[in-house]
């Protein structure tokens, strides 16, 4: 029988500001100290009242706008309440029936909303079962703590529409959502760090247009978290179908030494939560703001990964490589310094991107875009072999320096006079008679190994293109 899977992600991120969604507390998510960055607000004591951080909700008009949702000319933040002890006032201030953002759609996919919230706080459990490391229950004797540092921080909630049908696409979406938030420079979304979390609402019918039983699954920390756990999610609600058995609505999480999800809770809906509109919080009417006119949001978008690609496409350059260079604002801004400096020769450009991805690794600490560029015209005009080019790099990186000024100083400096490589060419010929009559037997191999050895002869200063010419030359009139 054959079985449709419909996957819809919900993805949390928290947002890069100075202070935390609600108050003056600092938002530093790698402070290591528990119970630092804390204010009354934050940990809810009573009578403290709310103020709306201004810088994350442009954050989240940014986004919008980069995908072309639809932004909200009002919105109003609601509480949500559920119980647990990361959650200090026992609700959440979240959004619910108006979001900031409607719609939109990124790398192919529709998006439902994008909506502002504040994190949770952290939980650290000792002598827990495995599984939600944030809410697992402890064993006997175990013991509980709860760092409050996060608690407050602004987090983005985008819920995409359920138009997702395999694990791989749902993967490249988090991975571009992570790439579209670092661009906009809103926040790291580092998973390992838990400054983004993946939940997939995963389901599968045999029947068209009728859409299976919804199974959350949570703890994804890592984009082939997300494709596997989705993928096992698809194989086991199929299996149980197929037996007969019935799927339920669940949160399950995922266990990355077994390779499984596994039972957590039933799985709330939007009632058990009891949404109401936030009472110490004013409306939203956000045309009233002249900062977050649509004009003044879009003019301050960057250059987006997909408009980065497109520019990139007529150089040439692989899928691969280009992906690796706008993954990093770093390697981009570096990247593209160099592309001016060569004056976009696509040939050139390629084996810039050879060099700056295999040899430097992105990383362009050490070396400006100037210098890089001079090295790779060099190795372009033939004066410096690609082992030359390698052993110049390095001294730069560690000490700097011109490249011309060191490859002369090493003796790395190609030869291109033919009257000093034919005397080497000479040596070679009157060394290699084997060789030579190889070639001469129609064994094209003996003609690179006569190269190789003209450029050993040359202490690899000579030019190997003009070497093969000459020894050429030399062979056919033998």
């Amino acid at each position: 029988m054959e079985y449709r899977p419909t996957i819809g992600l919900e993805i949390h991120a928290e947002l890069k500001t100075r202070t935390k969604m609600f108050c003056d507390s600092a938002n530093d998510p790698d402070e290591a100290r528990p119970n630092v960055n804390i204010c009354p607000i934050c940990t809810a004591h009573p009578g403290t009242l709310p103020a709306i951080n201004r810088e994350a909700v442009r954050h989240i008009l940014r986004i919008g706008t980069a995908v072309g949702g639809t932004i909200a000319d009002w919105s109003e933040f609601d509480r949500k309440s559920y119980f647990y002890p990361d959650i200090p006032k026992g609700y959440q201030i979240s959004q619910y029936a108006h979001p900031l953002v409607s719609g939109g759609t990124l790398a192919g996919v529709a998006l439902t909303r994008i909506h502002l919230e504040e994190d949770t706080a952290r939980s650290i459990h000792v002598g827990g079962k495995a599984g939600d490391t944030e809410r697992s229950e402890c064993t006997e004797g175990g013991k509980s703590f709860v760092d409050f540092n996060r608690a407050g921080i602004p987090l983005m909630e985008l819920v995409t529409e359920p138009v997702i049908h395999d694990a791989k696409t749902a993967g490249d979406f988090a991975r571009e959502l992570q790439l579209l938030l670092r661009a906009l420079g809103v926040g790291e979304a580092n998973l390992e760090k838990g400054e983004m979390r993946i939940e997939a609402n995963v389901s599968v019918s045999n029947k068209e247009g009728k859409l299976g039983t919804k199974v959350e699954v949570k703890n994804l920390n890592s984009f082939r978290s997300v494709e596997r756990a989705i993928a096992f999610e698809i194989d086991r609600q199929i299996a149980l179908l197929e037996k007969g058995g019935e799927v339920i609505q669940e949160t399950r999480g995922w266990d990355e030494t077994k390779q499984i999800t596994f039972h957590q809770r039933s799985k709330e809906v939007s009632a058990d939560y009891r949404y109401f509109p936030e009472p110490d919080l004013p409306k939203l009417f956000l045309s009233e703001i002249p900062e977050f006119s649509p004009e003044n949001i879009r003019a301050s978008l960057p250059e987006l990964p997909w408009e980065r690609r497109t520019r990139y496409a007529p150089l040439g350059l692989k899928t691969d490589d280009v992906e690796f260079i706008i993954a990093s604002d770093v390697r981009n801004i570096f990247f593209d310094a160099v592309i001016q400096e060569l004056g976009d020769t696509r040939e050139s450009v390629i084996l810039a991107a050879n060099y700056f991805i295999s040899d430097l690794a992105g990383e362009s600490d050490g070396i400006t875009p100037a210098s890089f560029a001079k090295l790779i015209r060099m190795v372009s005009a033939g004066d410096l072999s690609s082992r030359g080019a390698k052993d110049v790099l390095m001294v730069i990186v560690k000490g700097g320096g011109d490249p011309e000024k060191i490859a002369k100083e090493k003796g790395l400096v190609q030869v291109h006079d033919t009257t000093v490589l034919t005397a080497v060419v000479e040596v070679v010929l009157a060394q290699e008679g084997k060789a030579v009559q190889e070639y001469k037997n129609g064994k094209q191999a003996a003609l690179q190994y006569l190269v190789g050895k003209a450029m050993r002869e040359s202490r690899g200063a000579g030019n190997p293109e003009t070497l093969r010419e000459i020894l050429l030359a030399k062979l056919n009139l033998k």
